[in-house]
C-alpha cells in the first residue's frame, strides 16, 4: 500500500519522542488546574504506545501540550523533544511549521473539525498548499487521493462535502488529513470513539497499516483497552495528571503492577462478563488533589505511606515502570507505613 508520494524521511536513532517532566497548568479563579503533573516517557520510531485512563485524567491535555496546541493561558514546563529539538521551548513560528510535515494530530470528532462549508478536495489542497507551496496543482491532487484511496475512501468522493459522508468516513478522512504530509509523529486522540465496533476495528487495521508501512510513531489516546491491546506495543496508564504505570502492553495486561491498572482492567466487559465491576469513587479534583499517591482515596491496598508522599517510579521484573509503593523501595517506606489504611479513612464505603 503506498499512501504518499513524497520524500522518505530522514532515518534517526534513539527515541523519536522523548518526554521529560512535562506540567500543564490551567489558571482559574480557584487556583491552578494541574491537568498533567511532572509525565515522562518515550516513544520509539514506529511504535504505537496507547495512552489510556478515565475522563478526565489529563490524556487530551497531554497530547496537545506534545504538539504545543494549548490556550495562549495555559502554562507549560519540562521538556518534548522530538527528534532533537526541544518543543517546548522552540518558536512557536516554528513550531507551526512542523506541524503537517512531521508532527499530526488525529482530532476526536471529525464533524467539528472538518468545514461544512468546504468540500473534502479543498481541505486537501489547502494544507498541501501551505506546507508545500511548490508542489503542482496536479499532484496535489494525486497526493490526496491516494491518501485517500488508502483509507477507503474513492476517488468519486473526493469532491463531496463533509456532510455527505458517514460518521466513520469522515475519521478516515480526518486519518488522511493527517498523513497526506507522512509525519513522523501523530497524536490520535480518541479516533474511534461514537463509532460501531465494525468501523472501530476498520480505523485500528489502518492504524496498524500506518506504523507498519511508513514507520510513524503513534500516541493513542483512548479509554477503550480493548484498542489498546489490538493496536498498541506499549501503554502508559494516566490518572489525575500523572502516569501511574507504563511498559509492554502485554506485560501490563497479564500482570499489571498497579492497582488502578488492575481495576480498569477488572471493569472492562467482554463476553465472559457475569458480575459488573467498578472503581469505587471519582477522579479527583485537579486543583486540590490528593496528597501523596493521587489514586490513595479509592485504592483497595492502600497503605498508611500512601497519602503522606507520592511513590518513586520503580521498575518491575517485567520491566514496566510503576509509582506505587507496593513495589517499594523498601528503605523510602517508614515504620509501619506497609498497615493497610481503613477504608473510611480513605473515604471509600465498603460495597454492600
Amino acid at each position: 500500500m503506498t499512501l504518499i508520494d513524497g520524500d522518505a524521511t530522514t532515518p534517526t536513532t534513539g527515541p523519536v519522542l522523548s518526554v521529560r517532566n512535562l506540567r500543564v497548568w490551567y489558571g482559574t479563579a480557584r487556583g491552578p488546574v494541574r491537568a498533567v503533573d511532572g509525565v515522562s516517557f518515550d516513544l520509539r520510531r514506529g511504535e504505537t504506545l496507547g495512552l489510556v485512563g478515565e475522563s478526565g485524567s489529563g490524556k487530551s491535555t497531554l497530547g496537545r501540550g506534545v504538539l504545543g496546541l494549548l490556550p495562549d493561558a495555559a502554562k507549560v514546563t519540562g521538556e518534548v523533544r522530538f527528534d532533537g529539538r526541544d518543543l517546548v521551548t522552540m518558536p512557536r513560528r516554528r513550531l507551526r511549521a512542523m506541524r503537517g510535515p512531521q508532527l499530526g494530530l488525529i482530532f476526536q470528532e471529525p464533524m467539528t473539525r472538518l468545514n461544512p462549508l468546504m468540500r473534502i478536495s479543498d481541505h486537501f489542497l489547502e494544507t498541501l498548499r501551505t506546507h508545500e507551496p511548490g508542489m503542482s496543482k496536479e499532484r496535489m491532487r494525486k497526493r490526496a487521493i491516494d491518501t485517500l484511496g488508502a483509507m477507503g475512501i474513492p476517488p468519486t468522493r473526493f469532491t463531496n462535502y463533509p456532510h455527505e459522508f458517514s460518521g466513520g468516513m469522515r475519521q478516515r478522512i480526518m486519518i488522511a488529513l493527517a498523513l497526506v504530509l507522512n509525519p513522523l509523529f501523530v497524536v490520535a486522540d480518541e479516533p474511534t470513539t461514537a463509532l460501531d465496533v465494525l468501523v472501530e476495528a476498520q480505523i485500528i487495521t489502518i492504524l496498524n497499516d500506518i506504523k507498519r508501512n511508513f514507520d510513524t510513531s503513534i500516541l493513542l489516546i483512548t479509554h477503550n483497552l480493548g484498542i489498546i491491546a489490538e493496536a498498541c506495543e506499549r501503554v502508559a496508564v494516566m490518572y489525575a495528571g500523572r502516569i501511574a504505570e507504563q511498559g509492554d502492553a502485554r506485560a501490563v495486561f497479564a500482570r499489571p503492577a498497579h492497582p488502578y491498572t488492575r481495576e480498569l482492567l477488572a471493569s472492562t466487559i467482554s463476553l465472559s462478563t457475569t458480575d459488573l465491576h467498578y472503581i469505587p469513587g471519582s477522579p479527583p479534583d485537579l486543583i486540590d488533589p490528593p496528597s501523596g499517591c493521587r489514586f490513595h482515596p479509592r485504592c483497595p491496598d492502600a497503605m498508611r505511606v500512601c497519602p503522606t508522599r507520592h511513590p518513586p517510579t520503580v521498575t518491575t521484573e517485567l520491566n514496566q515502570k510503576v509509582d506505587c509503593w507496593l513495589h517499594g523501595p523498601d528503605d523510602q517506606i517508614p515504620s509501619g507505613g506497609r498497615d493497610p489504611l481503613e477504608r473510611e479513612a480513605i473515604g471509600v464505603a465498603d460495597e454492600a
